[in-house]
């Protein structure tokens, strides 16, 4: 085996669940240039995780600029037929994927109950190659802007799981009113509107900095360097866990048993109201608008003390 090619053309958070199967595929193919299909704009990221040889700008599943056709094609993007037709195209000489009757795609069976760390790792043991599920620590960043501050990050990709500005505002209030020390908020692309509001929301007793657009390498290091991150169920709070920074994660309309926290549970504190909802609606979810301030209030403080 000397070309791998693993698919996981999704987001931060998305890459960070992966990182174990990446490994093991790295562990079970020392020798083999081991190349992902993920977006770009995720290079540093891939830098800190180690082990992959090279990134294949991929745009979601309607392009990959692949050139040759690897020894062995891993999806590890989703269930398929998309992912799986996409790596297809390349003309692997064998595919990994879940399986797919439909495109006559054999594997093992989709498991909607697993964690998404899991479920990678399972498709790997299925073909014989060994992964650790708590093997997601990666690189941490040697400096930061801002060094042991509580990094609040409000933003979400859909609606459905941005929980309301003034309710971070209140956290953040009592948190600094208690605590003191520094606060972030941190948005990304064209997020300054809701980092505004938070901050606003906040008013003029609370100083506040603002890190928005965030970059990838700048959100990486605040995080690593963090006292405390506050944020929802985004890439954000994954890359608490890859740092090993305290975090309180605030979830709905996804249950935290398939996308939480997977190790290291006494640094993470996991909010949720038990409702489940569609994470891509264009409004929030009635779950997460069941999560008052005040819990999140109380589940900062109890990681702000130990």
């Amino acid at each position: 085996m000397s070309d791998v090619l693993a698919l996981r053309a999704l987001g931060m958070g998305d890459l960070l669940t992966a990182v174990p199967a990446l490994r093991a595929l790295r562990r079970g193919f020392p020798r083999a240039r081991l190349r992902l299909a993920t977006a770009i704009e995720l290079r540093d990221l891939v830098g800190m995780i180690g082990g992959v040889d090279d990134i294949v700008p991929t745009s979601g599943l309607s392009a990959m600029a692949y050139r040759s056709s690897p020894d062995l094609a891993v999806n590890l993007h989703g269930r398929g037929p998309q992912s799986t037709t996409l790596l297809r195209r390349s003309a692997p000489g064998a595919v990994w994927c879940h399986r797919d009757p439909h495109i006559g795609a054999d594997g093992p069976e989709w498991d909607e109950r697993l964690h998404e760390v899991d479920r990678w790792c399972a498709l790997l043991l299925h073909h014989g190659v060994p992964a650790d599920p708590a093997d997601l620590r990666i690189r941490r960043p040697r400096t930061a802007p801002v060094v042991g501050a509580i990094v609040v990050h409000p933003g979400a990709a859909s609606a459905a799981r941005r929980w309301p500005a003034d309710r971070f505002a209140a956290v953040i209030r009592e948190l600094a009113d208690a605590f003191g020390g520094a606060v972030v908020v941190t948005g990304g692309p064209g997020e300054r509107a809701l980092v505004d509001d938070v901050c606003r929301a906040v008013g003029p007793r609370v100083p506040v900095r603002r890190a928005v657009p965030c970059r990838l390498g700048e959100l990486a290091a605040l995080v690593a360097h963090a006292r405390l991150v506050i944020c929802g169920d985004t890439g954000t709070a994954h890359m608490a866990t890859a740092f090993g920074t305290r975090s309180v994660v605030l979830f709905g309309p996804t249950p935290p048993l398939t996308w939480g926290p997977r190790i290291d549970l006494d640094l993470h504190t996991v909010v949720w109201s038990g409702r489940r909802g569609d994470p891509h609606a264009a409004r929030l979810d009635p779950g997460l608008a069941d999560i008052a301030a005040e819990a999140v209030v109380t589940a900062a403080s109890a990681q702000l003390v130990r």
